[in-house]
């Protein structure tokens, strides 16, 4: 209320003055608070709901301060609402007023009428009054009029709204107190003054718009002859586009609908087909399914459920059909799961003999392909358990077969409770042939499995894409589907065949799973092999066979497992290591009974050359001849008698028997090294240990006179110790063979352990050189001897040269066949030395000079006997110098 009052105040009142100064605006245009204006009494008058000014929005206004401006004492005028600055920006284009003139021109014709018109309603207004003044009195005079005959719903025949005009119970009530009939007169005077006022509006309304109104009636005639020939017009146009119509329209629209019609029939019919197609699918399934193309059969589900899904859809006939389809397909699964089950386990199963390398081929190519279709990829895991299963069997059923025919066994001994107490009870022979034919069963069953592996890999190279042509594999679907004549259901033989089943990921997935199957089949066989070997040895027996036939047992095992190595393209190492595990056992008894039969020859060795057999000096050709430390077979030339020396090459070694039993025995460790590559370390080390044997004991019973307890030798001589010698120069010989041999055999990180035979030359050559040191020691002891009793005088040669030089001839014949001529004169050219080093001396002590006297010529007389010793000595010749150093060296 203070709102309207304030615009009525400040606002109305000022813009009503100058309109009118005599009009009364606030009583005219005020009305009551709450109060909807009229369309009919307000519609000139100003009220609140004119307000340009949102008034909510200027007291909420959040850029003014709070409480900065007290809207209801405020004059409000023209600037009640501050005008917002809009600053320049690229996007607002400045507004001048050229963009105004052309709406100035055009709206200034319609102005300049308007204002013409109105100028004429003014003058032609009776009294002076202007229109707008008329219009105001004529409103007042109206306003005098009850509302109630303004109401749109007066109607006189509602009870109320007759009380309200005709109040005859005002009137009845009157004349029951007394009253006069002057109220009815009131009442109808009344009425008849607001008739009165109505129809002098009416006439004067009639009268302002009398022009207006004959015109319309002296225009009405022209107006019913315009209607008239209209109606003419129209009714030629209409004959004229009915005859257009028959002639142009109506055919081709007919042949439109005609088209259309037979549009929607072939379309009819379409569906009709596609319809009886469908309703063939479960036949053309079983048919698919009596010729294994599981992959047209589940091909043809998915496309017939996509049909009904998006072609048939709402067909109430084909309701059921996808669920009974659904659960076909999930019958089809199944059935793929157990026949592929069954396939693989047939083919497995089949007798050994049987070498085809896959059984119904075909039928486990579709099962597969059904099986991809579905992307259900255990067909992999159901193959390798079934694989274990018959590797199983395999082992079980050979075994039980070996047994039933072995003689020496009896199978229904209660005693025997087990198969594999059963099978212990076979011989050698007889083990290693139930062995040879596990091995050739297994084989057979890892030949299968390797076809299979090969078979599938093309199946899903095929279903991923990558191979193109499916040879010589079967194309995995077949035209005898019955769907040609469907055009959606229709899939072809080179579409199916380039159909993608799987995607990449899935193709390496399911490789891998092959691969990593074939491994794990072969890496099965070898573990019942290995139960059947351990099994066999729980009571030492292959501990106690002899090397040929535990070399003849690895050859075997190492022959099985590079096949399995061939087939799986993987490192086999279970059964290898359950043979190294045999084989350290077998390395340990065999190195144990060389080594005791080394210790025994040495301990009965009494050092003197022996005849060398020609089975040795065959050995030794053979090595010498191929380079290999093997055992030659038996020729004709074994048969020849003993040699007494062995020739190695150009050179001739006199030995001893145990040098040759060691030969041989180094052979055959390098033969056994040949026959169990993994046992190359511990057959070395054994090979050391029994070289290290040989060198000690040499040294024990030979420098160190051991043999004289041992074996009752008188004394070691110098033709022992020569002999000695001679047979650790031809251990040093064949050592580099040695090591050559074992540096093939042996893996890289084990290769440190050739040290050991580096070292073990060493020790050798070390010996070698002590014995050598010895036969000078030996000598020179017996010349310092022989020194000490010397007396310079006649008869001349003394007696002290004279046996100084029967022991050196004695010392040379003893080891001239022994020792080449190189270390004998090697040998002998020590002994000189010594000799004149040892003469010098006493002659130091003597007191000898070489001042030409008597003793001098006695001296040189001794000397020359000496050389000419030395002369008659084969090989000595170029000792026998003269011996004058010996006085530079005084």
């Amino acid at each position: 209320m203070d709102y309207e009052n304030h615009i009525a105040r400040d606002h109305v009142q000022a813009s009503s003055r100058k309109r009118s100064e005599t009009q009364d605006s606030y009583s005219m245009m005020m009305s009551p608070p709450g109060s909807v204006p009229s369309v009919v009494h307000d519609q000139h008058r100003w009220t609140v709901f004119d307000s340009q000014v949102n008034l909510p929005a200027a007291l909420n206004d959040p850029l003014r301060v709070k409480r900065e401006t007290d809207f209801f004492t405020k004059t409000w005028g023209q600037e009640f609402y501050e005008k917002m600055y809009v600053p320049e920006s690229r996007y607002l284009p400045d507004i001048d007023r050229k963009y105004f003139e052309k709406y100035k021109h055009r709206i200034s014709k319609r102005y300049r009428r308007y204002a013409k018109y109105k100028n004429q309603i003014e003058q032609e207004a009776p009294g002076g009054e202007t229109f707008l003044q008329q219009m105001e009195k004529n409103r007042a005079e109206l306003q005098q009029l009850p509302k109630l005959f303004m109401l749109s719903n007066f109607d006189l025949e509602n009870t109320d709204t007759f009380n309200a005009v005709f109040p005859w119970t005002q009137v009845e009530d009157c004349q029951k107190n007394g009253g006069s009939s002057q109220s009815s007169k009131l009442l109808q005077e009344k009425l008849s003054y607001y008739l009165d006022i109505v129809e002098v509006h009416i006439a004067k309304q009639i009268s302002t718009k009398s022009d207006a109104f004959f015109q319309a009636v002296s225009s009405h005639d022209v107006l019913q002859e315009n209607m008239l020939k209209t109606c003419q017009s129209i009714k030629q146009l209409r004959d004229k586009i009915q005859c257009i119509d028959e002639l142009l329209t109506l055919g081709s629209l007919k042949i439109m609908k005609l088209s259309q019609t037979r549009a929607n029939y072939v379309n009819l019919h379409n569906k009709l087909k596609l319809m009886a197609t469908v309703h063939q699918t479960q036949p053309t399934i079983q048919l698919l399914l009596s010729t294994q193309e599981f992959v047209g059969a589940l091909d043809l589900i998915s496309t017939t459920q996509e049909v009904l899904t998006q072609e048939l859809a709402g067909v109430h006939s084909f309701r059921h059909l996808g669920s009974q389809l659904a659960e076909l397909e999930n019958i089809i699964e199944r059935m793929l799961q157990e026949d592929f089950g069954k396939c693989v386990s047939s083919d497995l199963n089949r007798p050994i003999a049987d070498t085809e390398p896959l059984m119904e081929e075909e039928k486990i190519v579709s099962l597969v392909f059904g099986m991809l279709r579905k992307s259900r990829f255990n067909f992999v895991d159901v193959y390798r358990e079934e694989a274990f299963t018959a590797v199983k069997a395999i082992v079980k059923q050979t075994v039980v077969e070996a047994v039933s025919v072995a003689e020496n066994v009896d199978t229904e001994d209660g005693s025997v409770s087990s198969l594999a107490d059963q099978m212990r009870m076979l011989n050698y022979p007889q083990w290693m042939d139930l062995l040879k034919q596990i091995f050739s069963n297994l084989l057979v069953h890892l030949k299968r499995a390797k076809t299979f592996h090969g078979v599938i890999s093309d199946v899903i190279g095929i279903a991923a894409g990558k191979t193109l042509v499916p040879s010589p594999l079967p194309s995995p679907t077949q035209e005898d589907c019955l769907l040609s004549e469907a055009t959606h259901l229709h899939v072809s033989v080179s579409e199916e065949a380039a159909d993608v089943m799987i995607s990449e990921a899935e193709y390496v997935t399911v490789q891998a799973k092959l691969n990593e199957m074939l491994c794990a089949v072969c890496d099965h066989a070898h573990d019942r092999c290995v139960k059947v070997i351990t099994a066999r040895s729980k009571d030492g027996f292959l501990e106690r066979l002899s090397s040929s036939e535990f070399v003849a047992l690895s050859r075997e095992v190492e022959k099985f497992v590079t096949d399995c190595e061939t087939i799986s393209g993987r490192r086999c190492m279970s059964l290898r290591f359950s043979l190294q595990s045999q084989a350290s056992k077998f390395v340990n008894r065999f190195h144990e009974e060389r080594r005791t039969k080394l210790s025994l020859i040495l301990d009965n060795e009494r050092w003197r050359q022996a005849d060398v057999p020609a089975e040795f000096q065959e050995l030794v050709n053979h090595i010498t001849r191929t380079g290999m430390l093997t055992i030659p077979d038996r020729t004709a030339d074994s048969e020849k008698g003993p040699a007494e020396v062995l020739v190695v090459e150009t050179q001739t070694f006199a030995v001893v028997g145990t040098v040759l039993m060691l030969m041989k025995m180094m052979v055959e460790y390098c033969q056994c090294v040949d026959n169990i590559p993994s046992a190359a370390p511990d057959l070395m080390s054994r090979l050391v240990d029994l070289f290290k044997i040989f060198n000690s004991r040499t040294c024990q019973l030979v420098l160190g006179a051991g043999a004289l307890q041992l074996v009752g030798l008188k004394t070691i001589s110098t033709k022992n110790l020569a002999l000695a010698s001679r047979c650790l120069q031809l251990v040093v010989y064949f050592i580099p063979k040695v090591r050559q041999h074992f540096e093939e055999k042996l893996v890289s990180k084990n290769k440190s352990m050739l040290r050991n035979l580096d070292q073990v030359q060493k020790d050798y050559t070390d010996h070698i050189n002590e014995i050598t040191n010895k036969l000078v020691s030996v000598m020179e002891a017996v010349i310092a001897q022989q020194l000490s009793k010397w007396e310079v005088k006649a008869p001349m040669p003394s007696m002290c040269f004279r046996s100084i030089c029967k022991q050196i001839s004695k010392m040379h014949e003893a080891v001239l066949d022994i020792l080449p001529a190189d270390q004998v004169k090697e040998l002998f050219g020590r002994i000189n030395s010594c000799f004149k080093k040892l003469v010098a001396q006493q002659l130091n002590t003597l007191e000898v000079s070489k001042n030409g006297g008597p003793q001098h010529g006695l001296v040189m007389s001794d000397l020359a006997f000496y050389s000419g010793t030395f002369k008659t000595l084969r090989g000595l010749e170029s000792l026998a110098q003269d011996t004058n150093d010996v006085w530079d060296i005084r």
